[in-house]
C-alpha cells in the first residue's frame, strides 16, 4: 500500500479539527451552555465522517488520524487557556 501525501494531510487536518471541535464541545457542556454544546457537537460529527471515512478503507491513515487528534486537542486547549476561557473545575463530592 502506498500512502497518498494528500489524503494523509487531509485525515490529519480533519483530525486536528474534530479534536479541537470536541475540546470546545466539551468546554460548553462543562458551562452549562445548550445551544453553543449542541452546535459543537453536530459540528464533530460533520468533521468526523471524513476521517473516519477515509482511514477505514487503508489501516495506515489511522496513525495521521491519531496525530491530527493530538494537534487539535493540544491546540484548542492552547486557544481556550490563552482566551481566558476559564472554567471553574467541579468536583463531584
Amino acid at each position: 500500500m502506498v500512502v497518498q501525501p494528500m489524503l494523509a494531510l487531509a485525515v490529519v487536518a480533519s483530525t486536528a479539527a474534530t479534536d479541537a471541535v470536541y475540546v470546545l464541545f466539551t468546554a460548553a457542556v462543562a458551562s452549562r451552555m445548550r445551544v453553543r454544546a449542541a452546535t459543537w457537537s453536530s459540528l464533530w460529527y460533520l468533521l468526523s465522517a471524513f476521517a473516519v471515512i477515509s482511514y477505514t478503507r487503508h489501516w495506515v491513515y489511522v496513525v495521521f488520524a491519531a496525530i491530527g487528534s493530538w494537534l487539535g486537542a493540544f491546540a484548542s486547549v492552547t486557544w481556550l487557556r490563552a482566551s481566558g476561557d476559564k472554567h471553574p473545575q467541579r468536583t463531584v463530592a
